[in-house]
């Protein structure tokens, strides 16, 4: 009877961390994707060279969600180092994204800025 309880406790944490998991690494997706089309975008802009600090934080935070989405995914230890970066990078490319007037940058400072939320929200359920 003690080890069914103790099973069903493990299986009922395993399920809530995957939950958890799951929401994180979406937003994590979305993000790194609005970032890659974003600065495909800004390439195409006229006036580009006022777009290069908009480029280099779009590379710089979808890379960083990758990156991010492969250590959460794995329950690595350091995950939350990462997604301590993450947010920061997120919330910098957001802030760069709302300068601009384009749609796609609204897109994307709209996603970092969710992305930015659920890592500031993320509190490594169970480990």
């Amino acid at each position: 009877m003690v080890v069914l309880k103790l099973l069903t406790k493990f299986y009922t944490l395993n399920l809530l961390i995957m939950a958890h998991n799951k929401e994180l690494l979406q937003k994590l997706a979305e993000c790194a994707a609005a970032c890659e089309m974003c600065a495909d975008a800004c390439l195409d802009e006229n006036d580009i060279k006022m777009m290069v600090p908009c480029i280099r934080l779009d590379r710089d935070c979808a890379r960083i969600c990758y990156t991010t989405a492969s250590f959460v995914a794995s329950h690595s230890q350091h995950a939350e180092h990462l997604i301590k970066e993450c947010e920061e990078i997120c919330r910098a490319c957001a802030e760069e994204c709302a300068k601009h007037d384009h749609d796609h940058c609204r897109q994307c400072a709209k996603a970092c800025s969710e992305c930015a939320e659920a890592c500031a929200n993320f509190s490594g359920v169970g480990e």
